[in-house]
């Protein structure tokens, strides 16, 4: 874990300092920014594994950095975990919309901030695979690369997005439900959101789906969850 670079941003100098410490206590390299234009040049030139991102930064905010990010092929899979005193649920679901992993809302535990990190570092590092690579109709799935193609042309998912569609297929035929998604991807008990399970699953099928009105593959069992069928 000790390799593992994390990028803290916000412009409140005692809690990047609290983050820092904490975070570096743990094993974990930090680095840091305190306004977005400095994050964005940061995240491109050291490529963290994980950024923490506040939302309300000076010079760019971090809903801009967030879609900065996830539109830069060469930096979109790093994972963004927001910070932000704002609690409204439609903060969080335009944070979610625009790429973010996670969101967590001040005031909050260290503890649990350190927690969620590890989660997050923990999946990437120990994501494998049976299959390399699975088709089905239009669209191919390479695990090892993290590409999706579709009719031959690749299709920018997010990390949270690859890893969904993912562990959908690798239980395909099985119901899921959202608090089983919400385990595997987000690697915590993520308590009560399970939107955020919705949010992904509905961007998802606009990337995939030929109609995500009437999707194919991403199928929804009403109350329950979702299901990766074969589209027959």
């Amino acid at each position: 874990m000790a390799e593992e670079k994390i990028l803290i941003v916000d412009d409140e100098e005692h809690i990047v300092e609290l983050l820092k410490f904490n975070l570096e206590s743990s094993g974990f390299k930090v680095i840091t920014a305190y306004n977005g234009i400095d994050a964005l040049k940061i995240i491109k030139e050291e490529h963290p594994k994980l950024v923490l991102l506040d939302l309300m930064l000076p010079g760019l905010d971090g809903y801009d950095v967030c879609k900065e990010v996830r539109r830069d092929p060469l930096i979109s899979n790093i994972s963004i975990i927001m910070i932000t005193a704002k609690g409204d649920e439609l903060d969080k679901i335009l944070g979610l919309e625009l790429g973010a992993d996670d969101y967590i809302t001040k005031p909050f535990s260290v503890r649990e901030l350190v927690a969620r990190v590890k989660a997050v570092l923990r999946r990437i590092g120990n994501n494998t695979s049976f299959e390399k690579v699975f088709t089905i109709g239009n669209i191919k799935v390479d695990f090892l690369k993290h590409e999706v193609l579709k009719n031959g042309e690749k299709i920018d998912l997010t990390l949270k997005e690859f890893e969904l569609l993912e562990t959908l297929i690798k239980n395909r035929g099985k119901v899921l439900t959202r608090d089983t998604l919400l385990d595997k991807i987000w690697g915590y008990e993520y308590i009560g959101e399970t939107r955020t399970v919705d949010v992904h699953i509905r961007h998802l099928r606009k990337k995939v789906e030929d109609d995500d009105k009437n999707p194919k593959y991403i199928e929804t069992i009403r109350g329950i969850g979702y299901r990766f069928s074969s589209g027959e």
